[in-house]
């Protein structure tokens, strides 16, 4: 039986202004990415500009229950959209910079993807904290004047819960997949060993031409006095992006990572000769290693990328992870290398219940999702269970 969630709910506009012993105490058994110390280095790294409120559930009792951020930001309604339609938008956005840029009212984590993007007690059902979150987005989103409201993120661990979403008006439409590898091996050797031939000789050789080039790696856990250079890496890659752009990295966001997540936070660092040409940034997260960005020198075509990819699955496999989290985009690569595709919704709603109606029609017409089939690169002996116990946030 589930406590019932009062309406008396705390809303925050900084995190610093929460009790930060308070507002961990809900978080065993959830993401480090919902902790007090995370959100704060998100507030203090002045990414785009979003303004953040943080929000404290509290039960019949006046007990701590559940919790939830969101935030509003200025984004791109069409940020999935086609690269036809990409092409239309940028020629008319020359003469008319904020067309179809709308502001909205978005609840999750904007560097993240968790699903769901809410932590609940171990007795409280979200079901019972979402009509309450709901009620709040929408007031919000009213009387600052936001067009658009998008819950995310649901993997197919929240699915239960999107009837609920519909049945308070929102829309649940498909989003950009994540990428998922299950770390199974105890040495990099055994993985290699698992794969089948063809993928196994395709990543050889890419392996091959990277130590032809004398390209090395080291994990590295402090880097707060290197962000002006790795944020500086990130946005060669992200100017580069064709799949989609929205937050914006800045040197203080790889500073604090660094500073105020201790060793959980790490990077790769990739090196041709002795000149730094690359850089896996890295979270572990209770059991899970994050893969969250990835940064190079130059834009350039090369083997470097899945030579970052199998760095990344060897320190998972050294670390200890029992999962790898290795981000959207690029699917073809990660693929290849075994990550495994999984489906993420969104739920959206307009502040408006006239125009309401209408978000499900549009939505799909300007943003596209590519329908990715999974693959088994592994030979059927791979998939055997890992058998080491789960660690604990």
């Amino acid at each position: 039986m589930t406590n019932s969630i009062s309406p008396a709910i705390q809303v925050f506009d900084s995190i610093r202004d929460i009790d930060a012993s308070l507002w961990n105490s809900l978080l065993p058994g959830h993401s480090c990415t919902f902790s007090h110390e995370f959100w704060d280095l998100v507030e203090q790294s002045g990414l785009n500009d979003f303004r953040y409120r943080h929000v404290l559930f509290r039960d019949a009792a006046g007990e701590p229950a559940a919790l939830a951020t969101f935030y509003s930001i200025t984004t791109d309604i069409a940020i999935f959209a086609p690269a036809g339609l990409r092409r239309i938008l940028g020629a008319i956005r020359r003469i008319f910079p904020r067309f179809l840029m709308l502001g909205m009212l978005e609840c999750g984590t904007p560097i993240i993807l968790n699903s769901p993007a809410i932590v609940t007690r171990p007795d409280v059902d979200p079901a019972d904290v979402l009509p309450v979150l709901h009620q709040l987005l929408l007031r919000t989103a009213r009387q600052e004047g936001q067009m658009l409201i998008v819950v995310r993120d649901f993997e197919p661990n929240a699915g239960a819960l999107e009837p609920v979403m519909k049945d308070m008006g929102y829309c649940v439409v498909p989003s950009l997949p994540n990428n998922y590898l299950d770390i199974v091996w105890h040495s990099i050797d055994d993985y290699r060993a698992s794969m089948k031939s063809y993928y196994r000789s395709k990543l050889v050789k890419h392996l091959k031409r990277n130590q032809a080039l004398h390209v090395r790696h080291e994990l590295v856990t402090d880097f707060h006095d290197m962000a002006d250079l790795l944020c500086q890496q990130w946005l060669v890659v992200h100017q580069q992006a064709d799949e989609f752009q929205r937050e914006i990295l800045t040197p203080e966001f790889y500073r604090r990572l660094s500073l105020q997540m201790g060793e959980r936070s790490k990077v790769i660092l990739f090196y041709r000769e002795q000149e730094l040409v690359g850089h896996a940034l890295l979270l572990m997260d209770g059991d899970m290693l994050r893969w969250l960005y990835f940064g190079r020198r130059e834009a350039v075509n090369d083997s470097l990328y899945i030579y970052v990819g199998y760095s990344v699955i060897e320190t998972a496999i050294r670390l200890g992870a029992r999962r790898l989290e290795m981000g959207l985009t690029t699917y073809p690569i990660k693929q290849d290398l075994g990550a495994q595709v999984t489906p993420i919704n969104l739920a959206l709603r307009a502040a408006s219940n006239l125009i309401n109606p209408l978000v499900g029609f549009f939505y799909p017409l300007l943003n596209s999702v590519p329908d990715i089939q999974n693959r088994n690169i592994f030979k059927q002996e791979a998939g055997k269970p890992d058998t080491r116990p789960s660690k604990r946030n």
